[in-house]
């Protein structure tokens, strides 16, 4: 094959031809020039990999972009192509094209990269160059083209024929598979994505059952009797199988913008809620995956609704009446529901946040290669609550309470390691007891003494890190501290504060035993009171401090498919330190497409 390709270029027909089965020896580096252009040429070695491509996005990907010819120098002399050796299968051939007709060119470093996939626009420009040199070379000649030369030619095209034809086939078949991709294609302008998880949850007692003040819901429903929180007692349940789907719509209108839409659905109770308190629904040991995401199970609900732009290279801007708080603020690359620490006491702070999707607007600052700050106003519009959400109430609308602003600094003093500080002001809006259910509070208050209670307010300050020590080992970890005002509507009362705080750390192994595999390790207190547990009417438990000690592995068994085995043990449930210790095992598949 190489005596085919590098014998035939003073032939315009035969070389076409050989070049495109050729394609590896005219190969170069692809430019960001050729992207930014938005060209978009096909790469013909790649043709037999693209039976898994269903989009015209998927098949750009496989493609390679156009050759910027900025960065090529011309050589005289193979020796100066420091990557070509004499025991290369078309050295002689590059050889005979760089020293006797003077048309291969070389990268500024020396370099001929002959290994790389050539496009379309490599193969005209090298075809161009070489066509170039041999008229030249014809119009030199005192004779012209000799007779042997032709004979040379014709025996070399009618030897390749069959191979010829064959490519011509292939070309053909990529090039109709293009154009039905992007007659078929969803849109022009948005991408569809999926994700599905199944779960097998179960939760145990190392005992006959635990103490439990109230019922945790949803809602939440927490009294008292004799002046002190109801406390019932409540047994081991049983094995659980969910699943929760997410269907994401990004839709880019100039190629820096999003705008997203999320439609979610799921049927998931997990076991472990019907051993929390009130207030404490989907928090201890419950994985992310096992919920219903709407007020219903199976019930299709919009998850997530916001723009995304840019304002400028470093700016960026997202505004709507859903955003996800959490794809913000409070970020950790080892504890993300989908491949990390995976329960909703690890996957973020668990003082954080009201707002978990809320109406507002995000401002998002890269300051320097190690600074970037992230601020942002949003009022409570949580898909998972029944009713009109403040958000869109105009009994409360956008500026009347149930809304938080939340500021973070994120300092980077590696490319592996990254610490954010986060504030964080809420306006708490009060339930329909008149009790306050929400975070930063991790069950429920009131005045103290069963009554009602203004809105509240509440500040919180917490730092969070994560730092990639070596390619198989991290650590990571949370430290957060709540002030939370309680201001009760009998005036005879005072007010106070409910103080706690809430620890995380953690140990991370990326990568074990297979590539794009994580394990974590998790140790958190997620409400430890500190001061003001006489307002709790649930989640103060006996003044214990509840801890949580979580396994995780995330173990991709194919670009789409994933299973995840987690195992957590929860010692003190709902803060009482004489309850005995729970254990919740959750096996789940993941599929992505």
């Amino acid at each position: 094959m190489s005596k085919f390709l590098w014998h035939c270029l003073v032939s315009p027909t035969i070389l076409v031809a050989s070049g495109l089965m050729s394609w590896g020896a005219f190969a170069a580096e692809v430019g960001e020039n050729g992207k930014d252009r938005g060209e978009e040429a096909i790469v013909i070695a790649q043709a037999s990999d693209l039976g898994d491509t269903t989009t015209i996005d998927d098949l750009s990907q496989t493609a390679t972009d156009s050759l910027d010819f900025s960065e090529i120098d011309q050589v005289t002399s193979v020796s100066q192509l420091r990557d070509v050796q004499p025991t290369d299968w078309a050295f002689q051939a590059l050889q005979s094209l760089v020293e006797r007709y003077g048309c291969i060119e070389g990268y500024p470093d020396r370099t001929y990269r002959g290994n790389r996939a050539l496009t379309r626009y490599e193969f005209a420009a090298g075809l161009n160059s070489c066509l170039d040199r041999i008229q030249e070379l014809i119009a030199a000649l005192p004779q012209g083209v000799s007779r042997e030369d032709l004979d040379r030619l014709q025996r070399l095209q009618e030897e390749f024929a069959s191979e010829l034809a064959t490519l011509r086939g292939r070309v053909d078949a990529l090039e109709a598979r293009v154009n039905e991709v992007e007659a078929n294609q969803f849109s022009t302008t948005t991408k569809l994505r999926g994700f599905v998880a199944f779960n097998v949850t179960t939760a145990s007692i190392a005992g006959d059952n635990v103490k439990v003040e109230g019922f945790s819901g949803p809602p939440a429903n927490a009294m008292r009797e004799n002046g002190r929180p109801m406390v019932r007692r409540a047994t081991s349940p049983n094995t659980t199988l969910s699943g929760l789907a997410w269907l994401t719509f990004n839709t880019s209108f100039s190629g820096r913008d999003s705008l997203v839409t999320k439609l979610v659905a799921g049927n998931g109770d997990s076991p472990i809620n019907q051993l929390l308190s009130a207030g404490l629904y989907n928090t201890a040991g419950t994985p992310f995956f096992d919920q219903t995401a709407g007020v219903f199970a199976n019930e299709v609900v919009l998850g997530e609704l916001y723009y995304s732009f840019p304002v400028a290279n470093n700016l960026r801007v997202t505004f709507g009446p859903r955003i996800n708080w959490y794809l913000h603020f409070d970020f950790n690359p080892f504890t993300l529901p989908t491949t990390g620490a995976n329960n909703f006491n690890a996957i973020n702070s668990t003082t954080l946040t009201s707002t978990k999707r809320g109406a507002g607007a995000v401002v998002e600052w890269n300051i320097s290669k190690n600074f970037e700050f992230r601020t942002g106003y949003l009022v409570e519009n949580i898909e998972f609550i029944p009713g009109v959400r403040p958000a869109a109430d105009p009994n409360r609308g956008l500026f009347n309470g149930a809304d938080t602003i939340t500021a973070e600094l994120t300092f980077k003093p590696t490319s592996t390691a990254n610490i954010r500080l986060l504030y964080q002001r809420s306006n708490l809006a009060r339930n329909f007891r008149g009790q306050i259910a929400v975070q930063p509070i991790l069950g429920v208050a009131d005045d103290g003494f069963g009554g009602r209670v203004h809105d509240a307010t509440a500040d919180t300050f917490g730092v969070n890190f994560d730092w990639l020590i070596t390619k198989g080992f991290g650590i990571f970890g949370r430290y957060y501290y709540s002030i939370t005002n309680i201001d009760p509507i009998n005036p005879t009362l005072s007010d106070g504060n409910i103080n706690a705080q809430n620890i995380q750390a953690g140990l991370a192994f990326p990568d074990l035993a297979k590539k794009g595999a994580l394990a974590t390790l998790t140790f958190v207190i997620p409400f430890d009171v500190l001061e003001g547990r006489r307002f709790l009417v649930a989640g103060g438990g006996n003044g214990g401090t509840q801890y949580e000690i979580g396994a995780t592995y995330f173990f991709p068994l194919s670009t789409n498919i994933s299973i995840v085995p987690s195992l957590y043990v929860i010692g003190n449930i709902n803060n009482f330190d004489d309850n005995p210790t729970v254990f919740v095992g959750n096996l789940q598949t993941q599929f992505r497409f």
